[in-house]
C-alpha cells in the first residue's frame, strides 16, 4: 500500500510516522512544489509537482497516483485541501482515496470568514468578526467589539500577514500592511475572489488558547477529540503544549465533527473564556499540532492504515494520555 502525502513541505514527522505505521507494507511518498522540503528528504519516493492552481496539478497527481500504484493522498497545506477534495471522483476512478473532507466543507474551513458564519449559524461561540475595517469601527463604538482586533488573511495558513490592532490608526495602517502581505503571497490566488475582502478583524479573546484534533475514520465517523493546551506558538504553529481533558472542548469536537464529517483530522484552534468555550479556526488536515497527540500516544497514521485495509482500529490508538507535555526542537537537514 503506497500513501502519498502532497504539500508535505516540513512535515518529515508525518512521514516518518506512517513509515512506521505500514512498516514496509507499501512507501510513503511526498509531493511538493519545492525539491528541497525536508518532508521530501525522508520520503521512501518524492516528486516535484506544479503549483496547486496551475491547470496542469490534478492531472499532473492523477498521473503519478496511478503509475505509482497510491492507494491514500493526504493534502498537508491548507489551499490543497479545497482543489484535492473537488476531484475526489477522479482518484476513486484510478484507485485512489483522497482523505479529505467533502469540497463545501473543505472550503468552509480554508475561508475564515465562511468559518465564522458557519460557526455562528451552527450555534458554536466564535469571537467577533468583520470583512471590512469601517464595519470594526461601527461595532467598536456600539460597544459590540473591542480593542485590540486582530487582522487576518482570509485565506491561509500560519502567522504570514496577521497583526494586532490596538487604536484606529493602527487598524488603518496594519491593514494595508496584510492586504500588501496577502497579494504578495501564495494567498493572493485565493484572494483574486474578493480582493477588498481578503483579511478578516477578528476580537482578540483574553482566555486561554487550545488546539484540538477531532479524528473521524474515513467513513466521517465520529471516533475522538484529542484537546492540547498550547504554551508557546512559531510562526503560527503550535511550539510548546500539554495534553489535558477538557469535557467542554471535547463536546465542541464531537459536534465539529458531525456537522463536517471530515475523514482523518480536523485541526481546531480554541479558546476557553471564564469556561466558556469558543472557535477560532478550522483547517480539514493534519495541522501542526497532531505531533504533540501522537507522542501522548496517538497513532492516527496506523489507524488511517488500518482503515484503508479495511480493518478496525484499536480504540486506544486514537487515545491520549493526559498531562504529557512537548516542546519542538530545531533540526538541521542536508540539502546537498
Amino acid at each position: 500500500m503506497n500513501i502519498l502525502l502532497t504539500s508535505a513541505g516540513r512535515r518529515s514527522y508525518l512521514v516518518e510516522y506512517f513509515k512506521e505505521a505500514l512498516a514496509g507494507d507499501g512507501r510513503v511518498l511526498a509531493a511538493n512544489s519545492e525539491e528541497g522540503a525536508p518532508a521530501m528528504l525522508v520520503a521512501d519516493g518524492r516528486v516535484k509537482t506544479p503549483l496547486i492552481y496551475d491547470p496542469a496539478y490534478i492531472p499532473f497527481l492523477l498521473d503519478y497516483c496511478e503509475r505509482e500504484q497510491v492507494r491514500a493522498v493526504i493534502p498537508l497545506f491548507d489551499i490543497d485541501v479545497p482543489v484535492l477534495a473537488a476531484h475526489k471522483k477522479e482518484f476513486e476512478a484510478i484507485g485512489t482515496f483522497v482523505i479529505a473532507a467533502d469540497p463545501e466543507m473543505a472550503g468552509i474551513c480554508n475561508d475564515k470568514w465562511e468559518t465564522f458564519r458557519f460557526l455562528k449559524e451552527n450555534g458554536i461561540p466564535t469571537p467577533a468578526t468583520e470583512l471590512r475595517a469601517s464595519a470594526v469601527l461601527e461595532k467598536l463604538k456600539a460597544g459590540q467589539m473591542s480593542w485590540p482586533v486582530v487582522i487576518k488573511p482570509r485565506w491561509g495558513m500560519g502567522s504570514l500577514g496577521i497583526y494586532e490592532a490596538s487604536d484606529e490608526e493602527e487598524l488603518k495602517v496594519l491593514t494595508r500592511m496584510a492586504m500588501r502581505k496577502v497579494s504578495g503571497s501564495y494567498m493572493k490566488y485565493e484572494s483574486l475572489r474578493a480582493p477588498e475582502e481578503c483579511v478578516i478583524f477578528q476580537e482578540k479573546l483574553p482566555g486561554q488558547e487550545y488546539g484540538l484534533d477531532v479524528i473521524n475514520n474515513l467513513k466521517g465517523e465520529y471516533c475522538n477529540t484529542i484537546v492540547k493546551e498550547k504554551f508557546g506558538m512559531r510562526s503560527g504553529e503550535t511550539d510548546c503544549a500539554r495534553t489535558v481533558e477538557a469535557p467542554e472542548l471535547k463536546e465542541i469536537g464531537r459536534k465539529l465533527s458531525t456537522l463536517i464529517r471530515q475523514p482523518g483530522n480536523l485541526d481546531v484552534d480554541a479558546f476557553l473564556v471564564e469556561g466558556k468555550p469558543y472557535v477560532l479556526e478550522m483547517n480539514a488536515r493534519f495541522g501542526g499540532g497532531y505531533p504533540f497527540s501522537h507522542g501522548a500516544g496517538v497513532n492516527l497514521p496506523l489507524a488511517i492504515v488500518k482503515w484503508l485495509k479495511g480493518e478496525d482500529a484499536d480504540p486506544a490508538l486514537l487515545h491520549a494520555e493526559p498531562g504529557v507535555c512537548f516542546h519542538k526542537g530545531i533540526q538541521m537537514m542536508r540539502l546537498g
